[in-house]
């Protein structure tokens, strides 16, 4: 008999169920790191995602509650070091996916206005990136983390 969380994205990928572009980049702390599953206008555009399926922030554990800002710092600072991101926005929605996440969405300088900030998940099928360039910056920041 299926689960209540067999139906959920994010439990799929955490499960390996799911291959998002370029995999899992890591995994730590009751959370996963992973590129975005769906088709996306932005290189580099990652998702922390808890282990455990909880609704929203407020429902994590104490261990990834504790590791999700330092976490989120630590692959910021990477996006913008490895990609030349000039600014990572950290959007937590959950209004289509109930399982907590956090979008890591790196700004660039040629980023479109209309892409920018909450309008990055307003991007049209036209705007998306080939899978190549997702891979690309998926080994890139997967290469950053791994050096320290």
């Amino acid at each position: 008999m299926a689960g209540p969380d067999d139906a959920c994205l994010a439990c799929r990928i955490v499960r390996g169920d799911h291959r998002p572009p370029g995999g899992l980049l890591w995994r730590e702390g009751g959370l996963v790191l992973h590129a975005l599953a769906d088709p996306t206008p932005l290189a580099g555009w990652l998702v922390l995602t808890s282990e455990r399926h909880a609704r929203a922030w407020y429902d994590l554990d104490a261990a990834p509650l504790a590791a999700l800002g330092p976490a989120a710092a630590r692959v910021m600072r990477v996006q913008r070091e490895a990609l030349g991101a000039e600014h990572v926005y950290a959007l937590a929605i959950g209004d289509q996916l109930r399982h907590f996440h956090l979008h890591l969405v790196p700004r660039y300088a040629d980023t479109p206005q209309r892409l920018r900030g909450r309008g990055a998940f307003e991007a049209r099928p036209d705007d998306a990136l080939p899978a190549w360039r997702v891979v690309a910056a998926v080994e890139s920041v997967r290469r950053a983390l791994a050096a320290g």
